[in-house]
């Protein structure tokens, strides 16, 4: 950061931790679950094809999982990349960035997920928003920019960045995805937050 540009004090910095307040989320919903499940109602909380029969679920699956390890395994990366995301942007932008990547990263399962599986697929858990998180962590910082500019010396052909930036968010996706994971909800989420990583999007500065 040079000497004339500064974080704006309203950013998350100087407020509660959205990613703190993001984890209270999810582990109230996870709570919320067990009564639904006796109930056998946990699917209203799954996106699936018929998207806008629940179109509430594209809210609710974001914040709901499947069990323990489930939930485990969304909640600890999301506190590694979402305090270096929330260090940058206000509580509002990012909030909204989590439910917006963690909505079309479940839309994209559903849909493409189930074409390349042949069957219907539905999706929940917060993964999707989690690696859109990862995605901005990893492109919007000062190494990134350095990349980015080589890149431009080599070549100034845009759909060079593009393609290297879809095969890092593909392949990163299926080194960590496991089996019965969402592996498209992943990739999708991840390129989300690769692109918006770039453009800064949530960045809230002055100079």
């Amino acid at each position: 950061m040079s000497d004339g540009e500064r974080l704006v004090p309203g950013t998350a910095r100087a407020q509660r931790s959205p990613t703190v307040e993001t984890v209270v989320v999810v582990l109230g919903v996870f709570l919320l679950q067990i009564p639904l499940g006796l109930l056998g109602l946990t699917g209203l909380l799954v996106v699936d094809p018929v998207v806008f029969a629940k179109p509430w679920a594209l809210l609710t699956a974001t914040y709901a999982h499947a069990g323990p390890g489930h939930l485990l395994g969304n909640l600890l990366p999301l506190l590694v990349f979402g305090f270096a995301v929330e260090r940058v942007t206000t509580r509002l932008r990012y909030h909204g960035f989590f439910v917006v990547t963690g909505a079309l990263a479940a839309i994209a399962e559903v849909t493409i997920g189930s074409v390349l599986a042949f069957q219907p697929r539905g999706v929940l858990g917060a993964s999707g928003a989690v690696f859109a998180l990862m995605g901005y962590a990893l492109a919007g910082n000062e190494v990134a920019d350095w990349l980015s500019n080589v890149v431009g010396v080599v070549t100034d052909a845009e759909w060079v960045g593009t393609a290297l930036v879809t095969l890092l968010a593909v392949g990163i996706a299926v080194a960590l995805s496991g089996p019965g994971t969402a592996l498209v909800a992943h990739a999708a989420g991840l390129l989300l937050g690769l692109f918006a990583g770039r453009a800064k999007l949530l960045h809230v500065r002055s100079t």
